[in-house]
């Protein structure tokens, strides 16, 4: 079927080009508009008990959430200063006509009791803020709000800020653009010159940048009409920007080479396009298949950020792998042997396979003691996993900007200069009478941790709306615990806010995971096998990865929770990792290990039908693959390092937990490790019982016709 779809894009190579052309103009156009299209949070269960809390409480008292914290200060006037009072009034005073305002209050509101208005005053008393709520009914529709009223928040004469959610995601919003333009910027140029280095010449060079380029502009026009069905976080576009990238160019890499092979090896340019995608492009579809599958496990989960980050990346991995296997391989043809012009004089053109002396050696040193190989790199991975067994889990809040962003000083500010607005606080809603609602706010104030319970909205014979104050950490076990306490008091008690948000987060996550963790180790164990015809293979591939995932994660813990390299990394260490980004790192890691695997044995495949025996297969296999492997993991690293050195901390954090990973898998575990057990497997490599080999005989997708002497099927008592 490859060989058939390589002769046709040969043969259609110009209209293929066209397309092409067509989608990155439309994508430059119309696809980069997907930065005003996108949404805030998404990190949380519309259908949990502290959303559902929260939706009781806006039907019964409107929505009670701030959006916008206006931060006002002087250093030589006080809140007392008639000048100082003058000025917040008549700003505010100008939002009371504005259909986006639905609420304002500060110090100055009218009526507002004094043990209230203290919290509005800062200990030193040259600043005060005001509490601003939007009346859009949606995320979308508050940030265009906020987007038009943020500049009439300006009180003259006095420093304003702005802080709160709408803030935070505006904040956030532009420096994601401008962490992707700076990525971009810097990417390109290294990668140009890296490929430049790789293939000795420019020709060959330019082809995966502008598949690179193509999968971009096409992950932003398809992301863009994601938008219209569906939310799509922010956040996203730098993971689909990441992954539609590197895996282009990853992807890219791997067929150009095997087009060269294929022209030096004396073939015409159409046989050598329909014997690259027989090759390559089948590798390339399995690698993409297996990818896009482990990111749809996100789908399981209920929070539409993880069910986002799914479609967009999904989207982004399919453009890469149908601009691979379209727009390149129609490039080529049209190139054919010019894809060596432009040599570069100090790089020698390879004539024929690709072959690494060094991996060759490597190869050959691990078949002698494949044992010690085995135990020195899993000792090792081992030990740099072990920082996860104390890994902590909090929510997103302003520190996934960079210090000095101003919604994040609003919110510092709003933590030490307002001793009154920075308790920690859930909102309950207590269902019954008067006396009902009494007794239950004592039983409340009883909740260990708890400092104070006040009465936000009193009791009218129905319900009553209570503020539940304490002055732990709101994302520790000990503050999940109040939250699990207080609901245990009974079915008319309904608890929400950041730490009850967080409580069922977690819990939400935790029982999905099982189902997520068999779904892509399901699908990667039966894409495995129809790809290579053995049982053993593919669940070592899982086991595999499952290594190098614990590898990125414990590193990641080490830097991100516990603070090393902060300074030099320009992060604030974080008291607990966000649970949705661990979860992406997971199923980013788990795909694209297996991209790595899936070029390792397609080639130790290939040498295998050829009849060469297990030992040779394998150390010949890493020496043809072990260079483009590695190459192609150096091409992604400067592809992700790009953006791991952007602003947004939880974007840095993946970024450098990718890094890892690939610098783990592409060399420790695929030129190590794998190798070490196919040698001490031997034979069983191949194995299968003889019923999944007649399914594999069927519908098993070959790599290339065997070459002869064709071997007999594997069988081992």
């Amino acid at each position: 079927m490859f060989a058939w779809w390589g002769r046709v894009v040969a043969r259609a190579r110009w209209a293929v080009l066209g397309v092409g052309v067509l989608v990155a103009v439309i994508g430059a156009l119309w696809g980069t508009g997907v930065f005003g299209a996108v949404s805030d949070g998404g990190f949380y269960d519309p259908d949990s008990p502290s959303s559902q809390a929260a939706e009781r409480i806006a039907d019964t008292y409107g929505r009670q959430a701030t959006d916008v914290v206006a931060l006002y200060s002087s250093p030589d006037k006080t809140v007392d200063d008639e000048a100082f009072k003058r000025a917040v009034e008549s700003t505010l005073a100008g939002l009371a006509s504005r259909t986006e305002i639905a609420d304002v209050k500060s110090l100055y509101t009218p009526g507002l009791p004094p043990q209230v208005a203290e919290n509005f005053i800062a200990e030193d008393r040259h600043s005060t803020y005001a509490l601003i709520r939007l009346a859009g009914d949606d995320e979308g529709a508050r940030s265009k709000q906020f987007k038009d009223v943020r500049d009439l928040l300006n009180a003259p004469g006095l420093t304003t800020e702005l802080g709160g959610p709408a803030a935070i995601f505006s904040d956030v919003n532009t420096q994601t653009q401008d962490d992707i333009v700076k990525a971009e910027t810097v990417s390109m140029p290294i990668l140009l010159l890296l490929l430049v280095v790789i293939f000795g010449s420019v020709i060959a060079a330019l082809t995966p940048l502008m598949v690179g380029v193509l999968a971009i502009l096409g992950a932003f026009t398809v992301t863009r009409l994601l938008t219209y069905v569906t939310d799509v976080s922010v956040f996203a576009i730098n993971i689909i920007t990441i992954i539609g990238l590197g895996l282009a160019i990853d992807y890219a890499l791997f067929v150009v080479n095997r087009f060269r092979e294929e022209l030096h090896a004396g073939h015409d340019r159409e046989t050598a396009v329909s014997r690259t995608m027989a090759t390559a492009g089948r590798t390339v579809t399995v690698s993409a298949v297996i990818i896009m599958l482990s990111l749809a496990g996100l789908l399981l989960f209920p929070l539409p950020f993880l069910k986002a980050m799914a479609y967009g990346g999904i989207s982004a991995v399919a453009v890469a792998m149908l601009g691979s296997l379209t727009v390149l391989p129609a490039l080529l043809s049209v190139l054919g042997p010019k894809v060596d012009s432009w040599r570069i004089p100090f790089r020698r053109v390879a004539t024929g396979p690709s072959e690494s002396r060094f991996w060759g050696r490597v190869g050959q040193g691990v078949m002698k003691r494949p044992a010690l190989f085995i135990i020195g790199v899993l000792a090792l991975l081992a030990l740099v996993a072990s920082p996860f067994l104390h890994a902590n889990f909090g929510g997103v809040d302003e520190r996934v900007l960079p210090p000095g962003s101003e919604s994040r000083v609003v919110t510092e500010k709003m933590r030490e200069d307002f001793p009154g607005a920075g308790l920690a606080k859930l909102d309950v809603l207590v269902e019954g009478d008067a006396a009902a609602v009494q007794a239950m706010a004592q039983r409340i104030d009883d909740v260990t941790n708890v400092d104070a319970v006040s009465v936000k909205v009193p009791a009218d014979g129905k319900a009553a709306l209570l503020g539940v104050h304490f002055a732990i950490d709101p994302e520790s076990g000990d503050a999940r615990a109040i939250v699990r306490d207080i609901r245990d008091l009974g079915p008319s008690v309904h608890v929400t806010g950041q730490t009850a948000i967080l409580e069922d987060q977690l819990t939400g996550l935790t029982d999905r995971l099982p189902w997520m963790a068999l779904l892509v180790a399901g699908v990667t164990l039966i894409l495995l096998f129809l790809a290579f015809g053995s049982v053993l293979l593919p669940i070592k591939a899982v086991l595999m990865n499952v290594v190098s995932i614990g590898a990125s994660f414990g590193v990641i813990v080490w830097i991100f929770q516990d603070g090393h390299l902060a300074d030099l990394l320009g992060f604030t260490p974080l008291s607990g990792l966000e649970p949705t980004n661990l979860l992406l790192m997971l199923v980013l890691l788990f795909g694209l290990s297996t991209d790595y695997e899936v070029f390792l044995l397609s080639r130790v495949r290939e040498e295998w039908d050829a009849g060469k025996d297990n030992t040779t297969a394998v150390v010949t296999g890493l020496r043809r693959t072990g260079g483009i492997i590695t190459s192609a993991a150096l091409l992604l690293i400067v592809v992700v390092a790009g953006f791991a050195s952007g602003g947004i901390v939880f974007i840095k954090m993946i970024g450098i937990g990718m890094i890892v990973a690939i610098l783990v898998d592409a060399t420790l575990v695929r030129g190590l490790l794998v190798p070490a057990t196919m040698r001490v497997l031997g034979r069983a490599n191949w194995w299968s019982p003889r019923f999944l080999r007649g399914l594999y005989a069927r519908y098993g997708v070959s790599e290339a016709e065997p070459a002869a002497p064709s071997r007999e099927p594997v069988e081992v008592p």
